[in-house]
């Protein structure tokens, strides 16, 4: 009995150091974007810490109106967590946010 709650306890001290030790790309880079601004968010972008450019606008075609959220997936491979937001709104204004931590979190919200 007591070999047999040893080697539980064992085993699950292992599967715990395996699950602390994963690697950062194993991690969920999902993060739902909240527009609680009362402008409308036009272009947005999210370049890994690595990036020297802000890629793409991620909306594309699409807007953020105020009140409004869109999950986004930063998964772009390079295994980053820390993230440079940019959103431009529709009356001029940019909002820059440096090193989010997207494996962190799970909603980014724009007040």
């Amino acid at each position: 009995m007591i070999l047999r709650r040893t080697l539980i306890t064992a085993l699950a001290a292992l599967t715990m150091a395996a699950t602390a030790s994963a690697p950062a790309f194993a991690q969920d880079r999902k993060v739902r974007i909240v527009n609680n601004t009362g402008f409308t968010i036009v272009r947005f972008y999210g370049s890994n810490k690595g990036s020297k450019s802000w890629e793409e606008d991620i909306l594309g075609s699409d807007v953020l109106g105020p009140g409004e959220s869109v999950n986004i997936n930063f998964d772009d491979g390079t295994g980053y967590c820390k993230f440079d937001f940019k959103a431009v709104f529709n009356d001029g204004e940019e909002l820059v946010s440096k090193n989010i931590n997207i494996c962190e979190i799970g909603t980014y919200n724009y007040n």
